[in-house]
């Protein structure tokens, strides 16, 4: 006998309905039908829109603003980005810079444009990025700065007299000195690649420095080192310049000089009476991309001796050595624990400084302009979590994010601090020019929704020309290097593009479901560092909890102190954490570190009954940072004395901790899977994001199907459960689950990278009449679904089907005969092949599909291919799979357009559409680029390799056959 729940739900999961969507009302906030279906433009994707500088023509900004709006995007961010000209002397940065006259005329007609379609327009902070700004250099208080050092070692006994030591690294700009120091080396703490120093020997020579030159004699014991520390602007320029005349420099992060420098600038400058205006109409964000602050000594600002002396309560000199970097590398160490708290006291300073001084001082900025502020808070050793509490929208990307549990970090800081949206720079690839596939963005992108990403912003969509930019038009970063560079230029350049509307549908419907209401999520991991972007995940959790169901997000420290943060009926915060999980610091040789602060919140917390699980040995804890540590270890004991603790030695013991708290996942199922959840809660409605999939371009092992059984806990003791289509737009009652004390069972069956949605909430949800009839609780037909309030069964094959029935009755069903699988391999195709000039139509006859290289006509052909032919039948329904297809796909039955295709698992219900006797069908199919530039622009593209584009198919007709299993209302 078939499983039945398996039929029951593989259906709905891999084979899009294609009933007409009629009469539905007006958009609403949700759970109505045109909610779902047809969602508010603001849950549309967004783009990240590249211009060359300032030039643009206002009229070519609204004609593209024109099209993002018929795409079905949300809106566009404006950045400064020409990475693909290398001949930069044709961009005229005096006359058509960023921030020129030209560039505010393309500004304000891009906004005037979104006010009119409905889009937002983001800003970026600077050209390029890091934020940089052309009334700089760097010696200005405003820029960045950088500590070099220079040393010289002095043997025992030895006098050194003459210059101080210079930078060890030469730089443009003006040293001042700041510190001299000697210490004696200390070999046996010495590593490969740092020298060992004893802190007890370290002495301040600073006041023996004359003119420039200093004599000293070293003690008669030991080899000693001389160290000269020099403040200096580090010279750093924005990537890929010069944007600006003068050239932009960039500023200090670490300083309110930095920060106030940037904003006195688009005060004077960038924001005109019109800018100001549309700002409040169309604006959405002031925007930063990562914080990619590049320098060959250690980042520094100055006063960072007196912060660190007033935040962490001792003085930073006698561990400046330790602290030093040289091209990104340390020089010198102490004792390796003595060391390792030193560095981090100093990054923590460093992290409170740039979460302070610039992004909350950029936020409120910010807000007076009627803007959020989205920004990267990573590329630095800082608390990128409690900076994502700061800003309006975090943002992470799929690029350089290394797994899920980097958008969990962030995600975490959002929820904490009850922010609406985590954003993501979507589909950027190395050499993936004109060759990347929508599959393969969806792909990569799908776990990241599970993870809390619900804002895309797609990389990117270049503005049409710039000097000298060869066919098919501008692209900011390809060429890269003299040959096919990163991501893609999205738009009507793109045969795809022809597609897009199916492509934002699917992400919006996406991004309105789990933005709807709260996010519920199982457990926060406590994170003693903070930092992102680093592929490192939680203990247990990140390799064992997520493959069972177990959801988990990232917080730390400083979020402990939002007015959120508190703990209300054994759960915490908004995203009502069943447990907090502490472990040892990930980013410190996994030491179990704590500062005295947090670990007396926890106290409170365990006190006011959250289940806190502890991962190694805390009772002998230690602060973070150099200090004593027993105040710590006497709140810890009191800490593990509490009745809702548990400390665990290994991580294998982790769910046994959890268990005997009485700490269960909200999403359950028996064995290991590649199933990534989301859980969102709005007043009495689940909805649950499930897919298949996990983070990256090309993951290994591969992920698999998945066909198995999921129990998802409801808030609503009666709700019922609907299946969301993201493609199509369609809301179904599920009719096959079993109703648990607890939840909903179900059998969920996904396709590598399918995604869809379950949502559980009271009968007439998304404009459902089916009311409260008994559902199926099993069937061995392939599917169960409600019509008008009955059952019907549907199988592919004859035979008597049983159905168990949710009010204890079983019913047999018989269906008579259904027809063979049909072979669909004889096809006519005409293709519009996209090339330089005019586009030339192919026609062909196929007796078999092959990919478009395989064909003579065809071999280096990109464009869009429309695959036509008929079938005689008898009158069943029937599925059509379509098998491999490269790269988006349409189809039409009988000259009716059908709702658009899942792209991921291309199989649809045809049935309302097909007719007795002959039937047309069409298959459209649009394609990347890349075959077409391969010829086109060999110089640059010539070493793509050919891709497999068009149908390829197999392709055939499944038919089927239903019947009736119940009468409506039993």
């Amino acid at each position: 006998m078939n499983d039945p729940t398996r039929r029951g739900f593989l259906y709905l999961g891999t084979a899009t309905t294609a009933l007409a969507l009629t009469g539905l009302p007006a958009f609403a906030a949700g759970p109505s039908a045109s909610w779902f279906a047809r969602p508010a433009r603001s849950a549309g994707p967004m783009v990240r829109w590249w211009w060359p500088d300032g030039h643009v023509d206002p009229a070519e900004i609204r004609r593209e603003v024109d099209q993002l709006a018929a795409a079905g995007f949300g809106g566009a961010e404006i950045a400064a980005v020409h990475h693909s000209i290398r001949d930069k002397s044709v961009l005229d940065p005096a006359g058509h810079g960023w921030g020129t006259p030209a560039w505010n005329a393309g500004v304000e007609a891009a906004l005037d444009q979104a006010a009119r379609r409905g889009l937002s327009i983001d800003l970026t902070i600077g050209p390029s990025w890091p934020a940089a700004l052309p009334t700089i250099n760097p010696d200005n208080p405003a820029a960045a700065k950088e500590l070099a050092h220079g040393s010289a070692t002095v043997t025992p006994g030895a006098t050194f007299s003459g210059p101080v030591p210079p930078p060890a690294i030469s730089s443009a700009s003006t040293p001042t000195l700041l510190l001299v120091q000697a210490a004696r080396i200390e070999p046996a703490h010495s590593t490969g690649d740092e020298t060992g120093l004893d802190p007890a020997s370290v002495r301040d020579l600073t006041s023996l420095v004359t003119g420039g030159t200093i004599t000293w004699t070293a003690p008669a014991s030991g080899e000693w080192v001389l160290i000269a520390y020099w403040e200096r602007g580090s010279g750093q320029r924005p990537e890929s310049g010069p944007h600006t005349a003068p050239e932009a420099y960039v500023v200090d992060h670490f300083s309110r000089a930095g920060t106030q420098a940037v904003i006195d600038y688009w005060e004077s400058g960038l924001l005109t009476p019109a800018v100001r205006k549309l700002l409040r109409r169309s604006g959405g964000a002031l925007f930063e991309d990562s914080i990619e602050i590049e320098t060959d000594a250690l980042q520094w600002t100055p006063g960072m001796v007196e912060e660190f002396g007033r935040r962490r309560g001792y003085d930073l000199a006698p561990f400046l050595p330790v602290i030093l970097l040289s091209e990104e590398d340390p020089v010198f160490t102490y004792e390796a624990v003595l060391t390792r708290h030193a560095r981090k006291d100093y990054w923590d300073t460093v992290s409170e400084l740039f979460n302070e001084h610039h992004f909350t001082t950029l936020r409120d900025w910010a807000h007076s302009l009627g803007l959020r502020l989205r920004a990267q808070p990573y590329g630095l050793q800082t608390d990128a979590i409690a900076a994502a509490a700061i800003l309006d929208v975090p943002e992470g990307e799929s690029l350089g994010f290394k797994n899920l549990d980097d958008y969990r970090c962030l995600a975490g800081g959002r929820d904490l601090a009850g922010h609406a949206l985590l954003s993501s720079e979507a589909g950027a690839y190395q050499g993936g020019a004109y060759t990347t596939t929508w599959k393969k963005l969806l792909t990569t992108m799908g776990g990241a929704y599970a993870a809390g990403l619900n804002q895309t912003v797609l990389h990117g969509f270049s503005y049409a020309t710039a000097p000298g930019a060869a066919w098919p038009g501008f692209a900011a970063f390809t060429p890269y290097n003299g040959t096919a560079g990163y991501s893609e230029s999205w738009g009507p350049r793109q045969p795809t593009w022809d597609h897009i509307t199916d492509i934002s549908g699917y992400f919006a419907r996406i991004h309105a479901v789990v933005r709807q209401g709260r996010p519920r999520v199982d457990v926060a991991v406590l994170r003693q560092t903070g930092y992102t972007k680093t592929g490192i995940g939680a203990s247990w959790f990140t390799a064992s909890g997520v493959p069972t169901g177990w959801t988990h997000q990232f917080v730390s420290g400083p979020l402990l102190d939002l007015p959120s943060a508190t703990v209300a009926d054994g759960r915490l915060a908004g995203p009502a954490y069943k447990a907090l999980f502490v472990e040892g610091d990930r980013f410190y040789s996994s030491e179990c570190t704590m500062t005295v602060a947090v670990a007396e919140r926890l106290l409170s917390y365990a006190r006011a009954g959250l289940p806190i699980v502890l991962l190694g040995a805390w009772r002998t804890a230690s602060v973070p940072g150099v200090g004593e540590s027993d105040r710590l270890r006497a709140i810890v004991a009191d800490l593990l004395a509490e009745p809702t603790v548990r400390m665990v030695a290994a991580q294998a013991d982790v769910p046994t901790a959890l268990a005997a708290l009485g700490v269960r996942p909200d999403v359950r199922y028996a064995t290991a899977s590649t199933l990534l959840t989301m859980r969102r809660v709005d007043g009495d409605v689940d909805y649950y994001y499930l897919c298949n999939g996990r983070h990256g371009e090309n993951v290994k092992p591969p992920v698999a199907p998945i066909d198995h059984e999921v129990t998802l806990a409801r808030t609503s003791g009666d709700g019922v459960p609907y299946l969301l289509d993201p493609w199509t737009g369609r809301a179904e009652r599920i009719a096959v689950y079993t109703e648990e004390s607890d939840g909903i069972r179900l059998r969920v069956a996904l396709r590598p990278g399918q995604a869809r949605i379950v949502a559980i909430g009271r009968p007439g949800l998304f404009g459902d009449r089916t009311g409260r009839p008994p559902h199926a609780t099993a069937t061995s037909a392939d599917l169960v679904r409600f019509a008008d309030g009955a059952l019907l069964i549907r199988a592919t094959g004859a035979g008597t089907y049983t159905t168990a029935l949710s009010d204890g009755r079983t019913v047999t069903t018989a269906i008579d005969s259904v027809p063979a699988p049909v072979p669909l391999s004889s096809w006519r195709l005409r293709v519009e092949d996209r090339r330089p000039g005019t586009p030339v139509t192919h026609d062909l006859r196929l007796d078999r599909l092959a990919p478009w290289p395989d064909i003579p006509e065809l071999a280096d052909v990109s464009g869009v291919g429309t695959y036509t032919t008929t079938v005689h039948l008898t009158g069943s329904g029937a599925y059509l799979e379509l098998g491999e297809v490269t790269d988006t796909c349409r189809v039409r039955v009988n000259g009716r357009d059908l709702d658009p295709v899942d792209q991921l698992h291309p199989v649809l219900d045809l049935g309302p559409h097909l007719r007795r006797g002959t039937n047309t069908i069409e298959v459209e199919v649009a394609t990347p680029l890349g075959n077409r530039l391969r010829v086109a622009d060999p110089a640059v593209y010539g070493g793509l390799t050919r891709q497999p584009y068009g149908l390829v198919g197999p392709v055939r007709l499944v038919p089927y056959k239903e019947k009736r299993v119940t009468r409506p209302g039993l």
